[in-house]
């Protein structure tokens, strides 16, 4: 099989939801030196087909929870060899949820796994995130980026009210140096609930946190 064929299998399997199929192939990759990354990316690309697929209606929210359950599995067997290349390399802590009333979470998910791999320490406050939740786990993480996903336009608001909280009820040493947001956005709305960046993606999230912490 040629190599475009073997990326586009783990892809698909990822996109049917054949667990043992994907967990199988990802130890024939990782044992066959493939870099971890491209693995968490192809996986990541079968992801977005199950999105899709969900928002079809093709699958129902079961099909979600099982695509998330297989991604976590896979960055449980490649994560630590991504850790391996770098021991010594430490990006910066994130706090990350989705935002109160909406329980997406195959993109936060994704974007978790792939910060993990970059070397960001990631606290997953999971979905339906209060504001008032948010706030305590930056209290107790001392994060330097939190980023908050949202995929319902229902839930803009509480993204809007979790970052004013963010800035307002944080002595100033401990406000983030920057809030993230991830899911349904654009400029647009990224101005209207006060965040700092907006990510179109998964990877373009991570790009932007490196970003922010070699600037800070």
């Amino acid at each position: 099989m040629t190599e475009t064929g073997k990326n586009d299998e783990l892809t698909a399997l990822m996109a049917d939801l054949r667990e043992e199929k994907v967990l199988e192939l990802v130890g024939r990759y990782a044992a066959e030196g493939v870099h971890p990354l491209k693995i968490i990316g192809l996986c990541h690309k079968g992801m977005m087909r199950v999105g899709e697929r969900y928002e079809k209606g093709a699958y129902f929210i079961s099909g979600l929870i099982m695509a998330g359950e297989i991604m976590r599995q896979v960055g449980q067997r490649v994560l630590p060899l991504i850790r391996n290349e770098m021991p010594d390399r430490e990006s910066g802590t994130i706090v990350l949820g989705t935002v109160e009333g909406d329980i997406h979470f195959i993109g936060k998910d994704i974007f978790k796994v792939l910060a993990r791999g970059h070397g960001f320490a990631v606290h997953d406050l999971g979905v339906d995130v209060s504001p008032a939740a948010f706030v305590a786990a930056v209290e107790q993480y001392r994060p330097r980026i939190v980023g908050l996903s949202c995929l319902i336009s229902t839930s803009f608001k509480a993204m809007k009210e979790t970052i004013s909280l963010l800035r307002s009820s944080l002595e100033p040493s401990r406000i983030p140096v920057a809030t993230v947001i991830g899911g349904l956005i654009d400029e647009q709305l990224r101005d209207h609930v006060g965040a700092d960046y907006h990510a179109m993606d998964a990877m373009d999230g991570v790009r932007i946190c490196q970003e922010i912490i070699m600037e800070s």
